[in-house]
């Protein structure tokens, strides 16, 4: 099993995983020893669907090679461009979407499965002590350069109720961190027939899961969507880590409006010293776009002002890719790429220096930190102030069990890493 792209593709992919083992399907880690190879694609960006396609090729030489005996590819990429895909590529076996789990499962096993079968049990493919949960599907915002809504459809919030049933199974099976993730997490429950908020689900979550469950981490809030209820239950909760994923994409209002992103300059700052006002401490990370069509050297020294005066914890920034059928894709992407990646290195840069501040601040502090990786003599971990993979993390020099919670004395820092031992 092949998973690429984002967290949210991650989980559809535990989830076949999951289905796979219940079914006696032996999973193995090396392509080249197993009968199928399932590629779960990702087509969101330029670089990402080469990635897909990359991949899908290799796995299409082993199987004219005859090392294995089935190609089979789902996800975002194969939902948007099955044709293509099977045109270009004719060793491919069979094409599936992002959730047709039973159906895939079914191919491989030659078993039936009806509607009414229970929801397979995801299979973890990240570290056993941390898991993703994710509370919807799809996406409802139609941002002019985004081609989410047409891969996976409108928003469909998941029951507050299956949720939390969820998070307790994995409780159960020693996570201790849950990562709640949306393509859009603050318009959870809008879509629900009896109306839900994602202030609701904090709660419920907080209420019904055990307590080793010390973690919960919200992704991918939407600035349009981040309401007063939500900046509340983030501070009335000691498990809802003091952090949030609150992509931006920019700051000039021109670029703003014609991304439809549904809030200007002004409301967004406001909404930003909102919440640094209810959660004083909080690490906010975003994410930006740079060289959007039309983005002038005005636009860009705006975007960069902001990054300069909001003071971001953490921050990724993208070049802008055209993606197919969006509204932007109507727009002429006039921006020279050499400019938009001279765009990127400037952000990056000045984002280098406003981390290298902010850590130099935890020098002498001891933190709480969850241990991801162990080493002969250093592992590494992450504080609440991190989420795996994207973000910062703690390299912690003496003995620390993986998986386990430890209070760290940070001796040292540089822009993107701390620095620090153990306290026993």
């Amino acid at each position: 099993m092949i998973s690429l792209g984002c967290a949210k593709a991650l989980v559809d992919s535990e989830i076949l995983l999951g289905g796979l083992k219940q079914n006696n399907v032996e999973i193995t880690q090396n392509p080249e020893v197993a009968e199928t190879i399932v590629v779960n694609t990702c087509g969101f960006l330029d670089i990402a669907r080469e990635e897909s396609v990359e991949t899908i090729l290799q796995a299409a030489d082993l199987k004219k090679s005859g090392d294995i005996k089935q190609l089979v590819v789902m996800g975002c990429l194969s939902e948007r461009y099955p044709d293509e895909l099977a045109k270009e590529i004719p060793e491919i076996d069979r094409i599936f979407g992002s959730n047709n789990h039973r159906d895939i499962v079914s191919f491989l096993t030659g078993k039936d499965f009806s509607q009414d079968d229970p929801l397979f049990f995801r299979s973890l493919m990240t570290p056993n002590h941390y898991a993703y949960l994710k509370i919807a599907e799809g996406c409802d915002n139609g941002c002019s350069f985004c081609s989410i809504p047409i891969m996976r459809g409108l928003q469909k919030s998941r029951p507050i109720q299956g949720i939390v049933e969820e998070g307790i199974r994995f409780a159960e099976n020693g996570v201790k961190e849950l990562l709640i993730i949306a393509q859009d997490s603050t318009s959870y429950g809008w879509d629900l027939s009896e109306k839900k908020y994602l202030s609701d689900l904090i709660y419920a979550l907080d209420e019904s899961l055990p307590l080793s469950i010390e973690w919960l981490r919200i992704h991918y809030a939407h600035p349009a969507h981040l309401s007063q209820r939500i900046i509340d239950a983030i501070a009335a909760t000691e498990r809802v880590c003091n952090y949030l994923d609150i992509p931006i994409q920019h700051a000039s209002d021109k670029i703003l409006t014609s991304m439809r992103r549904g809030l200007g300059k002004v409301k967004m700052r406001e909404r930003i010293q909102r919440l640094r006002n209810v959660n004083p401490g909080i690490a906010l990370r975003t994410t930006l776009i740079v060289g959007y069509p039309g983005e002038t050297e005005e636009d860009f020294n705006e975007l960069y002002d902001f990054v300069k005066e909001m003071q971001f914890d953490r921050l990724g920034v993208f070049t802008y890719s055209e993606e197919d059928d969006t509204l932007a894709a109507d727009l002429k992407d006039d921006v020279p790429s050499e400019v938009k990646d001279e765009r990127k290195a400037m952000i990056l840069d000045l984002q280098a220096e406003i981390s290298a501040v902010i850590n130099q601040t935890f020098i002498g502090q001891t933190l709480k930190v969850l241990v991801d990786e162990i080493g002969e003599t250093v592992s590494v971990g992450r504080t609440e102030f991190d989420s795996p993979e994207v973000d910062q993390v703690v390299h912690i020099k003496g003995v620390v069990k993986k998986g386990e919670f430890c209070q760290v004395k940070i001796k040292d820092s540089n822009e993107f890493e701390l620095f620090g031992s153990p306290i026993t």
